[in-house]
C-alpha cells in the first residue's frame, strides 16, 4: 500500500493554487512542471478536495460541527443561538473546494480532448476514473445546494483566462443527476471491456491513491455510486422507472456490475505513515487534526442521547469501539439530551458524565482512512430497494449484512490505531453480532410494517455514518425523515435545521447574471428535488 503524502495543485491561468502536504514525496508538483499530463492532472484532481475526503481540522471545526453533525444529531450539540444557520465560512469553503476540484477535472478533460484518438483510448481509464470521482463529490454538492454551476463551470483555462466568459450558468439539479446516472451507466458497461496498457497500469498505481489502478475496484465504485444516486431519487416520480430497472439490472448481474458489498471492497483513501497521515504531520494524540476539529471548543465530540440510547438498549457491539464512557460516568455510556436548555446541557457536559467518540478508534487515529463508499452503506441502500420491491427475504439479508459489515468496520478501524488513550478494546465476541441482530429493537421480524422496517434500516445507516460521513448522513435524514429526530426550535430567524444551504454571497457579486436565475430558490427552506417526503 502506497504511502499518502502531499501534492501542490496546478495553478490554472490565474486561479489560486491549492497545496496539500500529504503527497509531495510521492507525486511531482505539477505547478513546477513546464506542462502537465493527463495522469499528473488526475492525481492533482484527486488531491484537490482532500479536506472533505479525509478528516481535517478545518472541515470539522468550521463546517461539520456547525452544520451537518448537529442537524443529524450524530454528536451532542449545545442548543445555542444561530445553530441552524450555515455560516459564511462553511459555505465558502465547501463551495470553493468543489470548484477547485471542478477546475482540476475540467483541465484534465481539456488535456484529454487534445490527445489523438489513439492516445485518448490509451488514457481512457484516467478519464473514467476521474469522472466517477468527480461525480461522487458533485452529488454531494447538489445535495447541499440543488442547482449549481456545472457544465460551464471550471473552464477558465479553456476560455484562455477570460473571466467574464467563464461566468457559469446554474444547471438544474435533477438534470445533473440525470447526466451523472447516464454517464455512470455507460462507464459500468465500458469498464467490463476496457483494455488497460501495462504502462498505464503501472502509472495508475502511482497516480491513483484511491484504488491504486485496480479496475475492478473502479467498477465497484462506479456501480455503488449508481446505487447511491438511484436511492437518493427513489421517491421522485420522474425517476421511478429508471430506479427500478437499473437497480434490478445491477443487483441481478454481479458479474457485470459488481458493487461494494463486503469491507474488502470499501472505497477509501488509506494511510500508512503516521508522520504524513491524515493530521498533515501536525502531530498525534490531542494535536491530531481530526481530534482538534471534532472537539471544537472542547465538547463537540460528545455523544448524543438518541444514538447512545439506541445502542445501549440493544447491546450494540459497536458501542465500545465507537465511544468511550465519560470521565466520571463509572463505565456507563450516557448521551446528552438534545431537548434540554443550553445551560442545563453545559452543566451536564461539565460534570464529565457524557460519553465521547472513541479517541483511539477515531479522533486520534492518524491511520483513519478517508471513507468514500463502504459496504454497510451500500447494503442498507440495497435493503431499502428490496423492501420497496416487496422482497422481504432479500431486504432482511442485505439489512443484516449491512449491520455485520458496519460492526466489523469499526473494530477494524481500531486495529489501525497506534493510540491507547481510550484504553484496551475488548475484542468482538463470536456471538455478539448474532445477539445484536436478535435484539428486540434490531430484529427484522419484530418490525411488522414496511415503514417500521425502513426505520430499522435508517437507524442502522445513521449509526454507521456517525461523524465519518456527515454529508451522506444529513442527505439521507432529509430524504427519509428517518430516524425521526426532534429538535428544539432556535429563538433566531431559522427555527429548525434547514433543507439546503445558501449560495455564497460572492455569487451575487461575481456571477450576478446567472445567480438571478436561481435567486428565488436561494433560501433555507427550498427543498432539494429528491426531498419529497
Amino acid at each position: 500500500m502506497k504511502k499518502i503524502f502531499s501534492i501542490s495543485l496546478l495553478a490554472i491561468l490565474g486561479m489560486a493554487s491549492c497545496t496539500k502536504k500529504q503527497f509531495q514525496d510521492s507525486y511531482p508538483d505539477p505547478s513546477k512542471l513546464s506542462a502537465t499530463t493527463v495522469d499528473r492532472q488526475f492525481a492533482g484532481m484527486l488531491s484537490s478536495n482532500l479536506n472533505y475526503t479525509m478528516y481535517h481540522y478545518w472541515d470539522y471545526f468550521v463546517v461539520y460541527q456547525n452544520t451537518m453533525i448537529p442537524w443529524s444529531q450524530t454528536a451532542a450539540t449545545i442548543n445555542g443561538n444561530g445553530r441552524y444557520m450555515p455560516g459564511a465560512a462553511a459555505i465558502g469553503d465547501v463551495w470553493g473546494t468543489y470548484y477547485r476540484l471542478t477546475a482540476q477535472y475540467k483541465e484534465m478533460l481539456r488535456l484529454y480532448n487534445g490527445l489523438s484518438a489513439t492516445d485518448q483510448q490509451v488514457n481512457r481509464i484516467y478519464y473514467i476514473a476521474a469522472t466517477v470521482y468527480f461525480y461522487d463529490f458533485t452529488q454531494k454538492m447538489v445535495d447541499i445546494w440543488g442547482d449549481i454551476p456545472w457544465t460551464k463551470a471550471g473552464l477558465l483555462s479553456a476560455n484562455g483566462g477570460d473571466y467574464q466568459a467563464s461566468a457559469a450558468k446554474y444547471d438544474d439539479a435533477a438534470s445533473i443527476y440525470t447526466k451523472m446516472l447516464d454517464d455512470l451507466k455507460g462507464f459500468a458497461d465500458e469498464l467490463n471491456t476496457i483494455s488497460v496498457a501495462p504502462g498505464i497500469t503501472t502509472g495508475m498505481k502511482t497516480q491513483d491513491f484511491v484504488n491504486h489502478g485496480d479496475v475492478v475496484k473502479w467498477k465497484k465504485y462506479c456501480n455503488s455510486l449508481r446505487i447511491r444516486l438511484l436511492s437518493r431519487v427513489n421517491g421522485v416520480s420522474a425517476f421511478q422507472s429508471r430506479v427500478n430497472s437499473e437497480m434490478a439490472a445491477i443487483l441481478g448481474n454481479a458479474a457485470n456490475y459488481p458493487i461494494v458489498s463486503v469491507n474488502a471492497d470499501n472505497i477509501m483513501i488509506k494511510v500508512s505513515n503516521s508522520s504524513t497521515a491524515v493530521n498533515n504531520g501536525t502531530g498525534t494524540g490531542t494535536s491530531a487534526d481530526f481530534y482538534q476539529g471534532l472537539i471544537g471548543w472542547g465538547s463537540a465530540d460528545r455523544a448524543g442521547k438518541v444514538m447512545i440510547d439506541s445502542m445501549n438498549n440493544n447491546s450494540d457491539p459497536r458501542l465500545r469501539a465507537m465511544f468511550e464512557p465519560g470521565d466520571s460516568a463509572q463505565g456507563a455510556y450516557i448521551g446528552l439530551d438534545p431537548s434540554l436548555a443550553s445551560t442545563d446541557q453545559s452543566n451536564i457536559i461539565n460534570k464529565g458524565t457524557i460519553a465521547r467518540y472513541n479517541r483511539s478508534t477515531l479522533s486520534q487515529n492518524v491511520f483513519l482512512p478517508g471513507t468514500l463508499i463502504n459496504a454497510a452503506e451500500i447494503n442498507f441502500l440495497v435493503s431499502e430497494y428490496y423492501l420497496n420491491a416487496n422482497n422481504d427475504a432479500s431486504a432482511r439479508a442485505a439489512y443484516e449484512a449491512g449491520i455485520s459489515q458496519s460492526v466489523n468496520y469499526y473494530y477494524w478501524l481500531r486495529t489501525l490505531s497506534s493510540s491507547n488513550v481510550s484504553g484496551a478494546l475488548t475484542p468482538l465476541g463470536s456471538t455478539e453480532i448474532a445477539s445484536y441482530l436478535a435484539s428486540p429493537g434490531v430484529l427484522w421480524t419484530n418490525a411488522t410494517t414496511s415503514q417500521q422496517k425502513l426505520n430499522r434500516i435508517a437507524v442502522q445507516k445513521w449509526i454507521n455514518f456517525s461523524v465519518l460521513q456527515p454529508m451522506e448522513c444529513w442527505s439521507e435524514l432529509r430524504r427519509l425523515k428517518l430516524p425521526a429526530l426532534t429538535f428544539v426550535p432556535d429563538a433566531g430567524i431559522q427555527k429548525l435545521p434547514p433543507t439546503r444551504w445558501l449560495y455564497p454571497t460572492d455569487e451575487q457579486t461575481y456571477n450576478a447574471a446567472n445567480y438571478q436565475a436561481v435567486q428565488a430558490k436561494d433560501n433555507l427552506s427550498t427543498k432539494i428535488f429528491w426531498d419529497v417526503r
